[in-house]
This record gives C-alpha cells, sequence and structure tokens, in this order.
C-alpha cells in the first residue's frame, strides 16, 4: 500500500514539474531557427546608416568642396613652382605647402644644382588647366590627384650664364601630376603636397 502512495507523489511531482516548464516556457519564450539573425527591421536600419554615412563621407568633397580645393591647389602649383626656381639652396614660401618628403627631395635637388654651380631661370606664364583626376579618402586622410598643364620659360645656366637646357625665348607646355592630402579631422584647411607622380 505504501508503494502505491509513493508511485502517486511521483506522478504529482512529475505533473507539478510540467506545469511549471509549460508556464516558463510561455512567459520566456521558445527557441526558434532564427536566432542569432537580425529582424528585418533592424537588419533596413543597419543598411540606412551605412547609406547615410557613405553619404556623408562623400559629402566631404562635394562639388563645391572640389571648386573651393583647385582654386587653392592652382596657387600652391604655382607658389611651389616659382619656390623652385628661386636660386637659393632651400625651399622657402612653398615649406608648408610640402609634406617632409616631398620638402627634402626639393631641398636635396637644389643643393645638387647649386653644387654644379647651375641656377634656374624660370618665367611661370600661367595654368592651362587643373583638373580632380582622382579623390580617395582612406580613414581620415583624404587624398586629391590633380592634372595640371601649366606654361613656363625656363631654362638652365651654369656659373658662366651659358645656357645649358631649355630656352629662355621659347614657352614650354609641361604635364603634371601631382597628389595632395590632408587630414580631414584637424583644424588646419591646409593642403600638402605629397607625391608627384611621373
Amino acid at each position: 500500500m505504501s508503494y502505491s502512495f509513493e508511485y502517486i507523489d511521483i506522478i504529482l511531482l512529475a505533473m507539478i514539474a510540467g506545469f511549471i516548464f509549460l508556464r516558463l516556457r510561455g512567459i520566456l519564450g521558445k527557441r526558434t531557427g532564427f536566432e542569432g539573425k537580425a529582424p528585418a527591421q533592424f537588419d533596413k536600419i543597419l543598411k540606412e546608416a551605412v547609406v547615410k554615412q557613405a553619404s556623408k563621407e562623400a559629402d566631404v568633397f562635394d562639388e563645391m568642396a572640389q571648386k573651393e580645393f583647385l582654386k587653392g591647389a592652382r596657387i600652391a602649383y604655382e607658389t611651389i613652382i616659382t619656390d623652385f626656381s628661386d636660386n637659393d639652396n632651400k625651399i622657402t614660401a612653398s615649406k608648408p605647402l610640402l609634406n617632409k618628403n616631398i620638402y627634402n627631395q626639393f631641398n636635396e635637388a637644389l643643393k645638387e644644382r647649386s653644387s654644379r654651380g647651375h641656377h634656374a631661370e624660370i618665367t611661370f606664364i600661367g595654368i592651362n588647366s587643373a583638373d580632380i583626376k582622382e579623390h580617395k579618402k582612406v580613414d581620415k586622410i583624404l587624398n586629391v590627384t590633380v592634372d595640371f598643364i601649366a606654361e613656363v620659360i625656363t631654362c638652365i645656366k651654369d656659373q658662366d650664364k651659358k645656357i645649358i637646357s631649355g630656352d629662355p625665348e621659347k614657352i614650354k607646355k609641361i604635364y603634371d601630376t601631382w597628389v595632395f592630402s590632408r587630414d580631414t579631422t584637424s583644424a588646419n584647411p591646409n593642403w600638402q603636397l605629397v607625391n608627384i607622380l611621373t
């Protein structure tokens, strides 16, 4: 008789456990095959945020910004070319427009020219065109590649003022591709020449 009571107790406990399990399942929910995947609504919001961020980054260098940039690039180009033609042994006026590597390259070229007793005579006529070839943002750095077509009168003379190269009477058309760069998070709005492509 005592055994039957034990069986009844076990059955009652099992029923209570089952009831508690069903209640918890109803309150907490159950696993589905979609766990780990973002709901459709969240996925849509995420995609919209990515598009907005991409648009924001593109707007950093929109059409208006490009026009302003090209104005400055033209001035920088003339300043650098003219500074390099001066017969000092060091770049001076255009130093803020050059990154450290380009600045050092220009100074080395000036020292080498001076050591040979040569000097350059360059008359800057003007820029025919300045066009943005490409612009690319990598992290916070924006690089802009510009194709320049300009006209100059140039010649190099030795210490006896004898012409070694060029023609002081002839206008020469030059084609340059320069890369300018700036940190978009910096308060400094100035660009620097970081590369000259050949």
